[in-house]
C-alpha cells in the first residue's frame, strides 16, 4: 500500500506540471496582443510617429480656407495683436478652444524669441501630425482587442494607406481634430467584445469633438443612443457621466469664448442658428441631395470602396452600429444644401474597419489586392499633397521677401492687394509681418437689402471696380496678386499704372472658373 501511495503521491505536495508552450497564436492570443507586448506596442507607436511626420512634410498644398482662417489666422491675431478675423468671429459662431491650442504654441515661441514664420507655419502641423499618430496607435490597438492579429494588421494597413487621410490628417482644420478625437473616442467606446471601453473617457473625447466642431454630434448620435440602449444602469450613465462631462466641457468652452469675445457668447447655439436655421452655409455653395452618395463618399474612401462594400457583407454583427453611424451621417449631411468632402471625413476610420476585414478574408488574391490598394492610393496622395493647389502657399513664401522692403527707408511701404476669390490664400500667419495687406471680402448676406459682396462686385466689372477704388495714383497698392485668368481683363489697368509682373507661380493643372492654373505677382514701378 505504501508503495502504491508513494507512486500516486497521495497526501504529498504535487509538483507543478510544466506543459509544452504552444506557439500558435490561436492558443496564445493574449500573449500576441500588443496591449501585453510593450515592444510591439512601442514599435507601432514609433512607426506611426515617423509615418505621420513624413506625411506632414509631404503635404505642401492648400485644401480649404478654413485650415488657416479658422485656426492659424485666429491664433496669430490672439498672440501678436494684428491680422484679420473673418465675419464668423464677429458674429460669434466660432469657438476659440481650437485656435487656443496653437495660440499657446505661438505664445511660447514669442516668449523665447523663436517666433520665425517657418515655425509658425510648421509647428502647429507637426502637433496635428503627432495627434494623428496617437490616434493611429489607438485605432490599431482597438482592432487588436476585437479581432485577431491578421485582421488588425490589414485594418491598420488600410487605415494608413488611405489617400484622403494622408491629405487631411496633418492639416490645421477643425474637421481634422474632429476626426482625431472621434478615432480616440472609438477606442474607449463600448463596442461588443471591446476590452478597452471607458464611458468617462469616450464621453469626454466626444464632448471635446463637439466643442471643436458642433457637427461632431451628428456622427456620435447613433453611437450614444446605442450605448444608452445597451447600458444596464441608464440613470447612472446620465447623471454620473453624460451630464457632468457635458456641463463641464460646455462650461469651460463657454468661459474661454466669453473671455476672448469679451461678452456672453454661446458659440454652439450661434453655429446652429446661422448654419442650419438661417441657411448661411448655402451662401458658399450648394449641391443636390444625392451628392454624397454619388460623388462625395466615393472620392473620400477612394480605391478602398470595393473592399468596404465586401467588408460590409462579411463583417460580424458587432460592427453593425458603425455602419449605422456611417449611413446616418451621410444622410443627415445630404439634407444640408452646402456639402464638402471634409464634412464626412470623421466617418472614414469606421470604413477602414470593414476594409481591413475584407482584406483579411481574401485568401488567394490578398497580397495582390494590397499592392493594388497601396499603388492606387499613392498617386492621389502624392499628387494632391505636393502638386495640386500649391500656388496659394508658394505665393505667401514669395511675399515674405516684401517684409524686408518695409525696413528700407527710401522705398514706399508695401501695400499688397489680393485680386482673387476671397480667402484664397492664408494671411498674416504665413507672413508674420505687419505690412498692409488686403483681399476681396465676401461675408454672407445677413439681412441687408440689396447686399452684394465685394468679391462679386469686383468680378462682375473688374476694371470699373479698380478705377473707383483707386482714383488717385497715391492710393494704388504696391503689389497685386492675381490668378492668370484675370490678367487679360485688367491689362489696361496694369499697363496704365506701370505694374510689372515679377513672379509667376504654378497653382494647379485643373483651373476652374475664377481660379487659374498660375498665380501672378505684379509690382508697381
Amino acid at each position: 500500500m505504501e508503495t502504491i501511495r508513494a507512486r500516486l503521491n497521495f497526501g504529498n505536495k504535487v509538483e507543478d506540471v510544466k506543459l509544452r508552450k504552444r506557439k500558435s497564436q490561436l492558443y496564445n492570443k493574449e500573449d500576441a496582443s500588443p496591449l501585453n507586448n510593450g515592444v510591439l506596442g512601442a514599435n507601432v507607436a514609433l512607426f506611426c510617429v515617423a509615418f505621420r511626420l513624413v506625411n506632414c512634410f509631404l503635404v505642401q498644398t492648400s485644401f480649404v480656407p478654413d485650415e488657416y482662417w479658422q485656426s492659424l489666422e485666429v491664433s496669430h491675431h490672439m498672440v501678436f495683436n494684428y491680422g484679420y478675423l473673418t465675419w464668423e468671429w464677429k458674429e460669434g459662431i466660432r469657438g476659440f478652444s481650437y485656435p487656443l491650442l496653437f495660440a499657446f504654441i505661438y505664445k511660447i515661441l514669442h516668449f523665447i524669441n523663436y517666433d520665425s514664420v517657418y515655425l509658425l507655419i510648421w509647428l502647429p502641423r507637426i502637433i496635428q501630425a503627432l495627434l494623428a499618430a496617437f490616434a493611429d496607435v489607438k485605432f490599431y490597438l482597438l482592432i487588436q482587442t476585437l479581432e485577431n492579429q491578421d485582421v488588425a494588421k490589414w485594418t491598420f494597413f488600410c487605415h494608413l494607406c488611405s489617400w484622403f487621410s494622408w491629405f487631411c490628417c496633418t492639416r490645421t482644420m477643425t474637421n481634422t481634430m474632429e476626426t482625431t478625437l472621434t478615432t480616440l473616442a472609438l477606442f474607449y467606446f463600448p463596442l461588443p467584445g471591446s476590452k478597452t471601453h471607458s464611458s468617462k473617457k469616450y464621453l469626454s473625447l466626444v464632448a471635446l469633438a463637439v466643442i471643436v466642431r458642433p457637427t461632431a454630434l451628428i456622427v456620435w448620435l447613433p453611437l450614444l443612443i446605442y450605448h444608452f440602449w445597451q447600458e444596464d444602469n441608464k440613470l447612472r450613465l446620465i447623471t454620473r457621466r453624460c451630464v457632468p462631462i457635458g456641463a463641464l466641457t460646455v462650461g469651460i468652452s463657454t468661459l474661454i469664448d466669453c473671455l476672448f469675445y469679451d461678452k456672453w457668447t454661446l458659440v454652439q447655439f450661434n453655429f446652429l442658428k446661422f448654419n442650419v436655421l438661417h441657411g448661411v452655409a448655402e451662401f458658399y455653395g450648394s449641391h443636390p441631395w444625392h451628392w454624397y452618395f454619388t460623388q462625395g463618399f466615393a472620392v473620400v474612401i477612394g480605391p478602398h470602396l470595393p473592399f468596404f462594400l465586401h467588408g460590409c457583407t462579411v463583417a460580424s454583427k458587432r460592427y453593425r452600429i458603425l455602419l449605422v453611424a456611417l449611413v446616418w451621417t451621410i444622410m443627415v449631411y445630404s439634407l444640408l444644401p452646402h456639402k464638402e468632402f471634409r464634412f464626412i471625413y470623421p466617418v472614414l476610420p469606421f470604413c477602414m474597419v470593414f476594409c481591413g476585414i475584407s482584406l483579411a478574408n481574401l485568401k488567394t488574391w490578398r497580397r495582390a489586392a494590397a499592392y493594388g490598394l497601396l499603388v492606387t492610393n499613392l498617386f492621389p496622395a502624392l499628387y494632391t499633397g505636393l502638386i495640386h493647389q500649391r500656388g496659394t502657399l508658394d505665393v505667401m513664401s514669395r511675399l515674405q521677401t516684401v517684409c524686408d522692403i518695409s525696413s528700407v527707408p527710401a522705398r514706399p511701404q508695401p501695400d499688397v492687394l489680393f485680386l482673387m476669390p476671397c480667402h484664397s490664400t492664408p494671411f498674416y500667419s504665413h507672413i508674420h509681418c505687419p505690412i498692409r495687406m488686403r483681399f476681396l471680402e465676401c461675408p454672407p448676406d445677413l439681412g441687408e437689402e440689396g447686399y452684394v459682396e465685394e468679391a462679386a462686385r469686383f468680378f462682375d466689372e473688374p476694371l470699373n471696380w479698380l478705377r473707383i477704388s483707386f482714383p488717385y495714383k497715391s492710393s494704388l497698392p504696391t503689389h497685386l496678386v492675381l490668378f492668370d485668368v484675370l490678367e487679360k481683363e485688367i491689362s489696361a489697368f496694369l499697363e496704365g499704372n506701370k505694374f510689372v509682373r515679377t513672379a509667376e507661380i504654378f497653382h494647379t493643372h485643373f483651373p476652374e472658373g475664377r481660379v487659374g492654373g498660375s498665380i501672378f505677382i505684379y509690382e508697381r514701378h
